[in-house]
């Protein structure tokens, strides 16, 4: 007895001769053939149409997670996130360097505060770097050059003491901008209790106690005839000073080293402006009248 025959869907059907169902394979086979060859179509993807229908159908494309590229007309690109809002993921290589250096000073001044708090690792030390800050503090250097100046009695000594005079009074100006322009906030493990304090001096860039010491003392070495261990004396007081900012707290390193470089081309200004009796006769003749 011959199998009987089955459908796409898998049901018997009856004998070739026998009754069958008008549009399947035994009633003639056109609109069967016909309807398997629109399936197998659809499921290759041959027919627009179907595509479409697919894409429409799909759960995806409802919840419109990405666009098709056959599903129909063009469709408007996304809006692009807010310039603030998207990630950098290509930064310049100056950002980096410039974000991995300050890393590296805010890490390297935390690590040499060891006289930041009477806590520290050297809180002892503590009141030898507060004597050593106020030598190199501006007032005492002031008020000792002005008494120097009213104390002098000879021509070149009251010219050497005016224009030491006038390099503290432009170091301390030109600080003063400095520091109110940058605004840079000293460490967070400093103690603000710094000698003669004024409103800028709660900014850290760049040290005034560094630049003061770097201009003194290279003003002391090119005008003032001292032995060799007199001068190695004053070139360390001004590197122990630059030092003893960092291990108190008051800076940052690169508040002290740029502080260090101002202060050296400070002098090259100064020497250049040197004041004397032949460019300002007048500054001297008022001052000898007193």
């Amino acid at each position: 007895m011959p199998s009987p025959r089955r459908t796409i869907e898998g049901r018997p059907l009856g004998p070739s001769g026998g009754n069958s169902v008008p549009g399947s394979p035994a009633h003639g086979g056109g609109g069967g053939r016909f309807e398997f060859q629109s399936l197998l179509s659809c499921r290759s993807g041959a027919d627009p149409a179907c595509a479409r229908l697919r894409a429409s159908d799909s759960p995806v494309h409802r919840r419109g997670s990405f666009p098709l590229a056959s599903a129909g007309p063009a469709q408007a690109a996304p809006a692009l996130p807010p310039e603030d809002d998207r990630m950098n993921l290509n930064p310049s290589f100056l950002g980096i360097a410039l974000r991995s250096l300050l890393a590296i000073d805010l890490w390297l001044s935390k690590k040499l505060g060891v006289c930041a708090g009477e806590s520290s690792a050297w809180g002892s030390v503590r009141p030898l770097m507060k004597l050593l800050e106020i030598s190199g503090h501006g007032i005492p250097w002031l008020l000792g050059t002005l008494y120097c100046l009213l104390r002098s009695d000879s021509w070149a000594g009251r010219e050497v003491l005016m224009n030491l005079l006038f390099a503290l009074l432009l170091d301390l100006l030109l600080v003063a901008v400095l520091k109110g322009l940058v605004r840079r906030r000293r460490p967070a493990h400093n103690q603000m209790d710094m000698f003669f304090t004024l409103s800028v001096d709660k900014y850290s860039f760049p040290s005034g106690h560094a630049t003061r010491a770097a201009l003194v003392s290279r003003f002391i070495l090119n005008h003032l005839v001292l032995a060799i261990p007199l001068r190695v004396l004053v070139v360390l007081w001004a590197f122990v000073l630059g030092l003893s900012r960092v291990m108190l707290g008051r800076h940052n390193v690169t508040d002290v080293a740029f502080g260090f470089f101002v202060g050296y081309m400070l002098y090259s200004i100064v020497d250049y402006c040197w004041l004397s009796p032949h460019n300002v006769p007048v500054l001297f003749v008022l001052w000898n009248q007193q």
